[in-house]
């Protein structure tokens, strides 16, 4: 099923010391057109960033989640993104003015304040859907006693089932929470689990202040657990704690870029665990929408390819493009027949396609995909450095390669894109690959 895409109708304001840092950072959620999906720009000392809050932006913090570009951060953005999630805003720019951290107003450790302060300021219907991730295959995460199982299930909602398992004198909590794609039934999300504030025990509590973190909090600030129960404090469900886990895992799901649909059912998991999970399920959803695309009519066949590139025999190496996105995607094929003039003497007897071969083809898509941003600025792209080049299998005769381009960051001069290439459902190849955008002149 198809999801309307949902953005907020005017700003909404939240300012408040971080959870982890104190420092004091102000944020405001505005409204953001069709198809952008989550992004934070971070401003502080004349610098702005623009990150997107996509699961290959997330670096590894503990007990939060980050996101990074370049040297700034955002970070403990959970709470945000799960009430955006929980209230079904799929567009939305997040901007976080603060002068060191880079950490997002802890508020009440809970996702309501962030709730109330988008229902203040309204919600908008656009004239767009967008399809939701749906599991179709199993997905397991582990990690010592914890574990993540994600399955098939209903394909018009997300169904969690968490298993939480504390320190005295907590007891084992499980708690069941749907969460219908559409988001028709967000009255649930802010009644049973926006509410559910973050929580640490005593001594969890006391080992992060002697660290120089939350030292501005007290125990009627943040929800502490002590030997009896809760320090100065009290609980606002008997099962607080489950609950808090199953916001943080929407939040941290979001960064897939779409809702979700299947069930998924876990236990002790955290947020590194919910990390891996929404990695794995892109690579499912990757995995499923190539096999998709085998045999699908081209977006561009060879001739019109030939218009955008000049190479040729025997160095074009694109034989297909099967799909645009806008500037931001494409998708190609590379035929491996053994009529390719390499294999006379790559090598005989043992014909295997050359690696260099396979990332000079991705950078010729890569060129491609920026030629859509370039076709009316007057500009090419010509290749100016390959990063992380890793060859993962041999390609050989009767295999077909697709090549897949996504685009990082294009600027007046720069571009620079991410691609893989796949044999099925395996990795053969992948690179970073930039390009120098030089005017389109003849020589």
């Amino acid at each position: 099923m198809t999801v309307q895409q949902k953005t907020i109708s005017s700003d909404a304001h939240i300012a408040g010391p971080g959870l982890f840092s104190s420092e004091e950072t102000t944020l405001t959620i505005g409204p953001a057109e069709v198809d952008s999906g989550i992004t934070f720009v971070r401003k502080t000392e004349g610098k702005t960033a623009h990150i997107p809050a996509h699961i290959s932006n997330v670096i590894k913090r503990p007990r939060r989640t980050c996101l990074r570009n370049g040297t700034l951060l955002v970070e403990t953005i959970e709470h945000c993104m799960a009430a955006l999630s929980g209230l079904g805003v799929t567009n939305a720019t997040v901007t976080l003015a603060g002068e060191r951290s880079g950490e997002l107003p802890m508020a009440d450790g809970s996702s309501q304040p962030f709730v109330d302060a988008i229902l203040r300021a309204g919600l908008s219907e656009q004239q767009k859907g967008v399809e939701p991730l749906v599991i179709t295959k199993p997905v397991y995460v582990n990690s010592g006693d914890s574990s993540i199982a994600a399955l098939p299930g209903p394909t018009d909602a997300l169904e969690i089932i968490y298993e939480f398992a504390g320190e005295a004198p907590l007891t084992n909590q499980i708690f069941s929470f749907r969460l219908g794609v559409d988001r028709q039934n967000g009255d649930s999300f802010v009644d049973l689990l926006a509410p559910a504030r973050t929580f640490a025990y005593e001594h969890e509590a006391r080992y992060l202040a002697s660290q120089g973190m939350g030292t501005h909090l007290s125990p009627k600030d943040v929800l502490v657990i002590g030997r009896g129960g809760p320090l100065d404090n009290a609980f606002r469900f008997p099962d607080e704690c489950v609950r808090h886990k199953i916001l943080d895992m929407i939040g941290d799901l979001l960064l897939v870029g779409r809702p979700i649909a299947g069930r998924i059912i876990a236990k002790k998991s955290g947020h590194e665990m919910n990390h891996q999970l929404a990695r794995r399920l892109l690579e499912q959803d990757s995995r499923i929408t190539r096999h998709s695309m085998i045999g699908r009519d081209g977006a561009l066949d060879i001739r019109r390819i030939q218009r955008i590139l000049p190479h040729r025999f025997p160095m074009l190496l694109v034989d297909r493009v099967l799909e645009i996105d806008g500037d931001t995607r494409a998708v190609g094929i590379k035929n491996i027949t053994f009529n390719d003039i390499f294999f006379q003497g790559h090598y005989p007897g043992t014909p295997i396609f050359p690696g260099v071969l396979i990332v000079e083809a991705l950078a010729q898509l890569g060129g491609i995909l920026l030629s859509q941003k370039l076709e009316h600025t007057g500009k090419l792209a010509v290749l100016l450095s390959m990063d992380k080049v890793k060859m993962r299998q041999p390609v050989v005769p009767g295999d077909q390669l697709l090549l897949e381009a996504r685009a990082v960051r294009v600027k007046s001069r720069t571009g620079h894109v991410r691609c893989q290439a796949f044999v099925g459902d395996k990795l053969a190849a992948e690179a970073d690959i930039k390009f120098m955008l030089v005017d389109a002149e003849p020589l």
